[in-house]
């Protein structure tokens, strides 16, 4: 069974809400920095350089993104800090640079290696005071509700639960993406893994003829013939076959039609089912949507980077962040995750499974859970990059 530092309740203000091109929550790559960040401040703290911390879930409580809604879209909320250019007359303004910021609550739990023991104050006290010195996502930690040690012997999973609900942890779906793509791949070689992520993350319509006619129709019949049920039954199947295919329409509801009487009461009847079987662009429509690959509240996030360039020698780049560090330049890599209510882990193991971990390969830097699926995938990554050279791939 694993071992666990919960902080619990991180209350942070103005933390990045854009991670690559997706928005609404920070990068996971901020949460693994910041826990490297103590990772690295406990290496040479003397009375703890014996604990190691081993990776990190994140549990949302809360969020609310700094944005307004304009009548076509929704925009970031913007302003000029300080107003006017101390160096030009105070009348010249200073340009908005866009910056997308959230506040937001979030708990951390934090595997770890090694034996606390009756240091177990002291090393809270210490967590604590780091922390708090520490940023996260870019933004001001606040304040935070409290730190506690978990070890296998006090029965951890339900006393981690109680203390997160109500919450949820981010899980690693990329295997969702991987199956999703393989399936596409056997239909159209030619489908790129954009169009697989994009089936995740945009939210699809497809219309369908309109049926109100037809529908009345069947009503009537069901009231009236006992001997149509079945027909009726096909056509209320197939009316909940998303999305609309014209394929799909039953044989039998075909031939019904095909014999019904053509006389005056049924000729808008008849018409409808004609625009049904064969729309054009001045049918009417009733726009339909088309569900997500997989079921969860599955969104897009931001996994890690890719390197685009060699690594070059810190003399070889100008503004670098430092004057010894090798530099690389990256793109972002996107992949899908899973919001789940922690109520769900039902083991620790379920539990340690929702730690991310930092997973590297030649030009790969990416965040991971410890998931079965997600170890067999050594040389292929299912992740989706775009440019972003301003990052340095250190």
């Amino acid at each position: 069974m694993s071992q666990f530092i919960l902080i619990n309740r991180i209350k942070v203000q103005n933390a990045n809400a854009i991670a690559g091109f997706t928005w609404g929550f920070p990068a996971i790559t901020h949460f693994l920095g910041f826990t490297h960040n103590l990772a690295r401040k406990l290496a040479i703290e003397e009375r703890f350089d014996d604990i190691s911390l081993t990776g990190c879930a994140v549990i949302a409580h809360e969020h609310h993104v700094h944005t307004y809604r304009t009548s076509y879209d929704v925009e970031f909320t913007q302003s000029r800090n300080p107003p006017y250019l101390a160096s030009h007359d105070k009348a010249s303004t200073p340009p908005v640079i866009e910056e997308g910021k959230m506040n937001m609550t979030v708990s951390l739990l934090i595997g770890y290696e090694g034996n606390i023991g009756n240091r177990q104050e002291n090393f809270i006290h210490w967590l604590a005071k780091n922390c708090l010195l520490q940023r996260l996502a870019g933004g001001t930690i606040l304040n935070i509700k409290e730190i506690e040690n978990h070890t296998p012997k006090d029965n951890n999973i339900s006393r981690i639960k109680r203390k997160l609900l109500p919450g949820f942890v981010l899980k690693d779906r990329s295997i969702y993406l991987e199956k999703h793509y393989e399936a596409m791949q056997e239909k159209n070689k030619e489908t790129e893994l954009l169009d697989a992520w994009f089936d995740f993350i945009a939210l699809k319509q497809k219309a369908r003829p309109k049926s109100d006619l037809i529908n009345k129709h069947f009503k009537n019949q069901q009231k009236t013939n006992a001997n149509s049920r079945e027909i009726v039954e096909q056509w209320q199947a197939h009316l909940q076959d998303v999305p609309y295919q014209q394929v799909n329409i039953p044989k039998q509801v075909k031939d019904y039609f095909s014999h019904l009487e053509k006389n005056a009461s049924n000729e808008k009847l008849l018409k409808q089912w004609q625009e049904y079987c064969h729309p054009t662009e001045e049918t009417q429509a009733d726009w339909e949507y088309i569900s997500k690959p997989e079921t969860g509240y599955l969104v897009p996030i931001m996994t890690g980077y890719k390197a685009i360039s060699p690594v070059y020698e810190n003399s070889e780049v100008a503004n670098t962040r430092d004057s010894e560090t090798e530099v690389c330049f990256v793109e972002s890599a996107h992949s899908i995750g899973e919001w789940q209510s922690i109520h769900r882990l039902k083991t620790s193991e379920e539990l340690a499974n929702c730690l991310w971990h930092y997973h590297y390969e030649e030009n790969w830097y990416l965040c991971k859970q410890n998931t079965k699926p997600q170890q067999k995938e050594e040389t292929s990554h299912h992740t989706i990059t775009t440019e972003n050279p301003d990052d340095d791939f250190v």
